[in-house]
């Protein structure tokens, strides 16, 4: 239950921005979502590999809770990260457009 309200949490930023520049608005929040999980298991799995090579405790001394706590925020980073690369290159997106405007009204 708790993962339902997580996604639509984070899927809602990325619905409004692309609705804000006429994209594809559920797409984008899904792909909001994907970033979320990909960069907790991306990040996650360089960690684990981090700590079995490089440390003398092994996966397993670890409990899963604090497994979990450590790869969440590397997953916040990913989407948010995601988030603002595409509200900035959209946004340059619409400068250009609106300076092509103004060009065209001139001659």
């Amino acid at each position: 239950m708790l993962s339902i309200i997580f996604i639509y949490f984070v899927g809602k930023p990325f619905y409004k921005l692309a609705e804000s520049h006429d994209r594809n608005k559920w797409g984008f929040a899904i792909l909001g979502v994907i970033s979320y999980y990909l960069g907790y298991f991306i990040f996650g799995f360089l960690i684990l590999i981090g700590i079995e090579l490089w440390s003398d405790s092994s996966i397993d001394d670890i409990d899963d809770i604090v497994l979990n706590l450590m790869f969440v925020p590397f997953g916040i980073l990913s989407c948010v990260g995601l988030y603002f690369l595409l509200k900035r290159i959209w946004s340059k997106d619409k400068k250009v457009d609106e300076n092509l405007i103004d060009e065209i009204g001139k001659s």
